[in-house]
């Protein structure tokens, strides 16, 4: 993953990578350790974070730490623990909150996601975790009122620009995750928080509060459900474009959670990468390709499902 870097001197490329290490603190089976890398133009490296060093950053309780030790996952592929699995790095970019004064929303500090064990952080040009959301969602009263986030994604502030700027915006998956959380199902501390249903949140960073949400609600919420990929993004007509990754399935919604257009991928591969999973969409302006005519839009309206019929071939 790599992201152009804001406020730098020169351009830089934010790079989101393993390392195989061994860190006793940690494990002391090898670690597939998430590390970011800031390159420049020319290829040097001018900046690193490596996410074992800062273990003890992430808010992890002490049951957590013995579950990370003894039974995080491994990598399939190489056989590391995959103990984070930070899923997106990104720039903050510019933001009221800095403006405003708050120091550790720098429009240069790195925004990551831990899929494995669920919390958001920001971290610093020092190198420190400057901000933090998770990993045990009952830390304060704001986050009881989100409630636990589970195996999330895309993370990032909403752009200047656009409503809602400011607040953070994610994709809260569902599924299973967490350290710490032991249970019937989860006896080894491992993935002991689960729900089968997926939420998209905004949340204010500096009150924890939660602003918006999009979810189904009741014995239908399996109705959206992705429990990897996916993504957010917020539209300048205040309206939300949902990523469903594991079912291909895009979507946009109002702010009173409608939704006014849908598409679902009719793209399937096969072998390792059967289905129609997408990770990540974005809805770009017509003028990202300026060398084609603006196309006219045309509303699609719903056919009446009472007697709707799909033809027999």
């Amino acid at each position: 993953m790599r992201e152009a870097s804001p406020r730098s001197a020169g351009p830089r490329t934010l790079v989101l990578s393993h390392s195989a290490v061994t860190d006793a603190a940690v494990s002391e089976r090898p670690l597939e350790d998430d590390t970011l890398f800031e390159v420049d133009a020319k290829g040097a490296v001018t900046w690193t974070w490596r996410a074992h060093e800062h273990a003890d950053e992430f808010g992890f309780s002490p049951a957590a730490r013995a579950a990370i030790r003894s039974s995080a996952p491994l990598n399939r592929g190489r056989g590391n623990v995959d103990w984070l699995h930070i899923n997106s790095a990104t720039y903050l970019g510019p933001n009221k909150w800095f403006d405003g004064g708050d120091r550790r929303f720098d429009p240069r500090h790195v925004i990551i996601s831990s899929r494995n064990a669920s919390f958001m952080a920001i971290v610093g040009r020092d190198g420190k975790i400057a901000w933090r959301m998770g990993p045990d969602y009952r830390d304060s009263d704001g986050t009881r009122g989100i409630g636990q986030i589970i195996g999330q994604h895309h993370p990032h502030l909403i752009p200047k620009g656009l409503p809602g700027a400011g607040n953070l915006l994610v994709f809260d998956n569902g599924g299973a995750s967490g350290y710490g959380f032991e249970g019937p199902t989860a006896p080894n501390g491992v993935d002991g928080v689960a729900r089968g249903s997926s939420r998209v949140l905004e949340i204010d960073p500096v009150a924890m509060k939660k602003v918006w949400d999009y979810s189904v609600a009741g014995t239908e919420s399996f109705r959206f459900f992705s429990h990897y990929v996916s993504s957010a993004q917020r539209l300048p007509n205040g309206n939300t474009l949902i990523t469903e990754g594991a079912d291909g399935r895009l979507f946009e919604v109002t702010p009173a959670t409608a939704i006014v257009w849908e598409y679902v991928s009719p793209f399937f591969g096969d072998g390792a990468n059967a289905g129609n999973r997408v990770y990540r969409a974005y809805r770009l302006p017509y003028d990202w390709v300026p060398q084609l005519p603006k196309p006219s839009e045309r509303a699609v309206v719903p056919p009446d499902r009472r007697d709707f019929r799909v033809p027999l071939r």
